[in-house]
């Protein structure tokens, strides 16, 4: 009798779970296995999503509760948007759209959907980030401070560069039914390592920027502040912000890199169209 060999697509959700193994015969090869990697994806999946509201959280709250409110006008109420916006949408969505992909609910259905959401997605990230700078540069030039001096901007300018980069080329090399299939082998590569590439950036950027927001704000005695080597609440929790931001991108990063939590390969009449930030074709 001729072996059985398991079908490389899948029509419905539970047909596409991760590690779904096959025997000689046909039948699950190793069920316990398979229900552990669903399960530990579930969990760092939530975890990714707790991690991400906590930062936007953290970030509003810095903002709102230690430096005075937001506001547009120029004052250093407007520059607080900067922080908001850049975690929310360079970190956050950013990393999250990222991970859309690897939700084995999402393997057994209509795939340009989700492709859409995902690019809407990255879309709306790219426009927080770009609104962000728009409030740092603005503040700025209001106040005649120099703009692009500090490594901090230079890292953050260079990210939000590359993200529109990698808009742009994803949306026309896997989302255009245009596109040639050549230029759709010759972009994934680069463009799947380039994804990774921006979240490690966009996490140093703020990083470094809480870090250089707290030694210019906490200065001691000349702002009527405690000096950040204190350690006053407000260094706590923007110190906190910080743990939980790289939290957040090695927990994406996690669901990126495991193999067992890739998109199995698509229908032939799937590839023409890939998503933005996934390894899978």
């Amino acid at each position: 009798m001729q072996d059985y060999t398991p079908p490389n697509t899948c029509s419905t959700p539970s047909e596409c779970l991760p590690l779904n193994q096959w025997n000689e015969t046909g039948e699950c090869g190793n069920c316990s296995t398979r229900m552990r990697s669903i399960v530990s994806f579930y969990f760092c999946y939530l975890l990714c999503l707790c991690l991400g509201i906590a930062c936007v959280v953290f970030v509003s709250i810095w903002n709102s509760q230690w430096r005075g409110g937001f506001a547009w006008d120029g004052s250093p109420l407007q520059f607080n948007w900067h922080p908001v916006l850049m975690v929310t949408g360079l970190v956050v969505l950013y990393g999250n759209g990222a991970v859309l992909y690897r939700v084995p609910l999402t393997w057994g259905q209509n795939k340009l959907p989700w492709k859409l959401l995902h690019a809407g997605v990255m879309l709306l990230a790219l426009l927080c980030s770009v609104l962000g700078l728009c409030a740092v540069f603005d503040f700025h030039n209001a106040n005649n401070t120099p703009n692009l001096y500090s490594l901090h901007s230079w890292i953050g300018i260079c990210t939000t560069a590359l993200f529109t980069t990698q808009w742009v080329m994803g949306l026309a090399g896997f989302l255009l039914p245009c596109s040639p299939m050549s230029f759709r082998k010759l972009l994934k590569p680069a463009h799947v390592w380039m994804g990774g590439c921006i979240l490690i950036l966009s996490i140093v950027s703020c990083i470094s920027g809480i870090n250089e927001k707290l030694f210019f704000a906490l200065k001691g005695t000349t702002n009527g502040t405690k000096p950040y080597g204190n350690l006053p609440p407000e260094a706590l929790v923007a110190n906190s912000l910080g743990v939980l931001i790289v939290a957040f991108g090695l927990v994406v990063l996690k669901i990126l890199s495991n193999q067992n939590w890739q998109r199995p390969e698509p229908r032939s009449e799937d590839l023409g169209y890939s998503p933005l930030l996934q390894g899978d074709s």
